[in-house]
């Protein structure tokens, strides 16, 4: 009988979540087969984050960031929450706790 390989990642490092998937995966499919599963969904994971972006964050950054260089706005320590509704964005002042 061939050795069983060992699975890329360390669970005791995973969190809960990806715990119940990989148990779920063991159950369904075996622990083999499972764990090779879990290992290449955890690296297209992995490469997923890194490349995410939020585009709207981007843009507000753009035109935000403007008007900083150009010394129009200053930003505070505690920065602005943007929230919409119908239509308008609404700028207030972050809270501080």
């Amino acid at each position: 009988m061939p050795q069983a390989a060992s699975p890329e990642f360390n669970e005791k490092k995973l969190p809960k979540g990806q715990l119940r998937k990989l148990k779920a995966l063991r159950k369904s499919l075996g622990d083999d087969i499972a764990n090779r599963a879990f290992g290449q969904w955890l690296k297209a994971q992995e490469k997923g984050a890194a490349g995410a972006v939020d585009k709207g964050a981007e843009l507000i950054e753009e035109a935000v960031a403007a008007l900083v260089k150009e010394k129009k706005i200053s930003i505070p320590r505690g920065g602005y929450l943007l929230t919409r509704s119908r239509g308008r964005v609404f700028v207030t002042r972050a809270a501080k706790d």
